[in-house]
């Protein structure tokens, strides 16, 4: 069970990776963890009651697969319309994939409540 904030919130961050580029398991680690970095600092420099609720709450975060581009664009639309933090991370293009590419997006720190509805039919990590 997810612990609480003060608040009475379960707050946590969501991750997609993008699964028709088969990246590896390393490649979709790193590109992952640039989603979590850039999402946790914009939450403690623009929105510190939401990063402090969520650090509360355990900093909890969850991995999932998105089966295409279009699938996560529609899940950034909908985020940045119901106001949920979300992000794109493009690749380098040094290693994988082309440079550009967009490999991941991270939702949040937000409610469970907020993030669940945009995510909760896409498969875990």
């Amino acid at each position: 069970m997810a612990r609480r904030s003060e608040s009475g919130a379960s707050y946590k961050m969501v991750l997609v990776v993008r699964e028709e580029l088969r990246l590896t398991a390393g490649k979709a680690a790193v590109q992952v963890a640039h989603a979590a970095v850039l999402l946790a600092e914009t939450a403690r420099a623009k929105h510190p009651e939401v990063y402090r609720a969520w650090m509360e709450s355990g900093g909890r975060k969850i991995a999932l697969l998105a089966p295409n581009l279009s699938e996560m664009e529609l899940i950034v639309r909908r985020a940045r319309a119901s106001g949920v933090p979300a992000v794109f991370i493009e690749d380098a293009g040094m290693t994988e994939v082309a440079p550009g590419t967009k490999t991941v997006i991270g939702l949040g720190p937000a409610r469970e409540a907020e993030l669940d509805p945009l995510t909760r039919h896409l498969p875990l990590l």
